[in-house]
């Protein structure tokens, strides 16, 4: 089925009465043969039932299908409607709601419906939550129902993180009301066109007006990556999800979300479109973005060691990439979305593991053996098509299945021949020089995990299985921005003594690059809060995460903690490590910021120790531990206890630790020196030469 039109509707149960659009209102985004227009602010109920009648008549009478998208549930937990309308029809349960909540009804009147509700059912009734000053009998403000019967959520909604249930009445996020004045106007809107609309699951698409449910969480990270500097959030969920059932239309992906549907949804609950569907959209289905508050720390914590920094950055992070289907060729360096299963079984058939000759077992004893020799031989690639009698051997090379009546193969060397007969010393072993089928990999196997990053080997093994396409997730995009008056790009000349190169940005490119993700580019921004807030905006259209060096403490001039303070979501973290000790952690339009110390030898200590994992999370490839290893010191240096430390270093010709000559962060030609890093515990101690320490190869940081 294909459709003209695409419309989304973010509905609202508030009636905004003013002219100025605002965030609780009602939204909706038209999708027309691939143009989009506009989002369109419709102020009230009364004005989006309208819309709708009105939108509705223009389609059909210029012949064109139309698929209308609403973002609250076309259905309650099943039971629900027996409940209070005596049938398991929904749409039964939308009448109802009509007929209870005319159009003329004030917001505040759900609230009384829905003690209604809960006078039907045992118990404390399913909803909660009042509004309104007065109380209500039957509707408890708190959540403290029990014994009503109802489950707390429908299907769809068990697979749907975030999603709130539909009896919750009010606070952030709840959809109880919006549900009760959608359906009401949705009940409405099929009486006016009678015959002429088909609700989705309930019934067959086979009217020209298809109304369906959507959930634009489903997109929330293309929506905050989407969503424009001043644009109401509502405005570029309607849009952004318009666009996408558009694409999924267009891709084909569309009739399959239609139609893949469990059927406890298509009787009485309801599903989302698109949910389930890893292929539905402009990208595959991604997770949440990440909470605004995700790295704030406890009040209170000031100082924070690295293992407890690294604890609560692990526990923060979840991917953040969608996935995509590739050829299994292609896919060096990608991380598996979900397990790679064997096509086939390795080995396929039952092989010989040597060059010899094959027979039957059972056919030998001890002692010397002699035995005819078949006309023919199996070789890889060239099988034995006859069969081998009892007491007979066939010549067999490396590789070959093996023929009927061969169950053990004796090796070349271990035989003499005329090329009549073979003779070898017995017993030989059932299965001896042999390989059974699929004792490596058998069919149906899970052959490498979800979140393994594929390599050269892993490639061999999955094409040996018979695995040509793999589902990877997306190449994390990293975005990395330079920040500072003083700093001038590699290539240009400094005009004067107070300007220095720019050595962050192609470091920390390059890093993103080896890593196996997608380098952006973000460019260098002096300290001027609108051109470096210009350049995050760049970021979140651009990258799914972002890296900036410099200007990350709380000094005058650390004008990205301020922007990223004023205008984001910031936590200012004091790092108890040397060097490093400031890090930035911040959301600017839902994707995250990692900032990092300006200088480069703690940038890139920090890069390595935070940067990775977190980033290695965010891929899907789950959070990176580096290992390291126990060396004899080859330095002396008497440590301070308060800070974990950690030093450019080298392993030298006796397998010992050296370290560069200088400790100052500033001494950028420590970092090519070393290979790898020297880290020194938070509590204080000696260190001499032979003393164990932990060295960490660059290696171990995937470098």
């Amino acid at each position: 089925m294909t459709f003209d039109t695409i419309v989304v509707v973010d509905w609202s149960a508030a009636d905004d009465r003013g002219p100025t659009p605002k965030k609780d209102a009602i939204w909706a985004a038209v999708q027309r043969n691939g143009a989009a227009a506009p989002p369109v602010y419709l102020r009230s109920r009364t004005a989006a039932e309208d819309w709708l009648a009105g939108l509705c008549e223009a389609e059909l009478a210029a012949g064109r299908r139309l698929l209308l998208g609403f973002d609250f549930p076309f259905g309650y937990p099943a039971g629900f409607a027996e409940s209070v309308v005596k049938a398991t029809d929904p749409l039964a349960l939308w009448d109802w709601f009509a007929a209870a909540l005319p159009l003329e009804a004030k917001a505040a009147e759900r609230f009384h419906l829905a003690a209604r509700l809960n006078a039907l059912f045992p118990g404390v009734g399913p909803f909660w939550f009042n509004g309104l000053q007065d109380d209500i009998p039957h509707l408890p403000r708190t959540d403290i129902r029990e014994g009503h019967g109802m489950a707390e959520r429908r299907l769809c909604e068990e697979s749907a993180a975030g999603a709130f249930p539909l009896w919750q009445m009010g606070g952030a996020g709840a959809v109880g009301g919006q549900a009760m004045t959608g359906m009401a106007a949705l009940a409405r809107l099929r009486a006016r066109f009678q015959g002429q609309v088909a609700v989705w699951p309930f019934e067959p698409l086979d009217a020209p007006i298809a109304l369906v449910e959507v959930w634009p969480s489903l997109f929330a990270s293309d929506i905050a990556a989407a969503q424009g500097p001043d644009e109401i959030k509502d405005a570029a969920q309607v849009r952004v999800l318009a666009a996408h059932i558009a694409t999924a239309q267009r891709d084909g992906h569309l009739d399959c979300a239609l139609s893949d549907v469990p059927v406890e949804a298509k009787t009485e609950e309801g599903w989302i479109l698109g949910l389930g569907q890893p292929d539905f959209g402009l990208s595959s289905l991604t997770p949440p973005r990440l909470k605004d508050d995700c790295f704030a720390m406890p009040q209170g914590v000031d100082w924070v060691p690295v293992d407890a920094a690294l604890k609560r950055l692990r526990g923060a992070l979840h991917p953040i990439t969608g996935t995509e289907r590739i050829a299994t060729a292609n896919a060096a360096g990608r991380v598996l979305a979900a397990a790679a299963v064997a096509q086939r079984a390795n080995p396929p058939a039952a092989n010989s593991a040597v060059d010899g000759y094959g027979f039957a077992h059972g056919s030998t004893g001890a002692g010397p053996q002699r035995m005819p020799l078949v006309q023919g031989r199996a070789a890889a690639g060239q099988p034995f098509m006859g069969t081998v009698p009892s007491g007979a051997a066939i010549r067999i090379l490396t590789g070959a299945i093996l023929p009927k009546g061969v169950d053990a193969v004796v090796l070349e060397e271990d035989t003499a021949t005329d090329g009549i007969e073979v003779a070898f010393d017995g017993p030989i072993r059932a299965g001896a020089n042999t390989r059974r089928a699929g004792e490596d990999v058998a069919k149906g196997d899970p052959a490498i995990a979800c979140g393994h990053v594929l390599r050269p080997p892993d490639l061999a093994l999955l094409t040996a299985l018979g695995v040509a396409e793999v589902e990877v997730h997306r190449r994390l995009r990293v975005g990395v921005l330079s920040t500072g008056d003083e700093l001038v790009s590699g290539g240009a000349s400094p005009t004067g003594p107070h300007q220095i190169y720019d050595a962050n940005r192609p470091m920390l490119l390059s890093l993103a690059e080896r890593w196996g993700y997608r380098p952006v580019d973000l460019g260098h921004a002096p300290d001027d809060p609108v051109e470096i807030a210009a350049r995050l905006d760049k970021g979140a259209h651009e990258a799914d995460v972002v890296l900036t060096s410099g200007g990350a403490s709380a000094g005058d001039e650390d004008h990205v903690s301020r922007v990223l303070r004023e205008q984001g979501s910031l936590s200012s973290w004091r790092i108890a490590l040397k060097p490093g000790r400031p890090l930035a952690l911040a959301l600017w339009r839902g994707i995250p910021v990692l900032g990092l110390p300006g200088n480069p030898v703690a940038a890139l200590v920090c890069a390595l120790v935070f940067g990775r994992p977190a980033m290695s999370m965010l891929a899907g490839s789950g959070w990176a531990e580096v290992q390291g290893f126990t060396v004899p010191a080859a330095f002396s240096k008497s440590k301070k206890p308060g800070r974990r430390e950690y030093l450019r270093a080298r392993i030298d010709a006796e397998g010992r630790a050296d370290v560069f000559r200088s400790e100052g962060s500033g001494r950028i030609s420590g970092l090519s020196w070393a290979t790898g890093l020297v880290e020194l515990p938070d509590a204080a101690a000696e260190i001499a030469p032979g003393t164990p320490v932990r060295f960490l190869p660059y290696a171990s940081f995937g470098l």
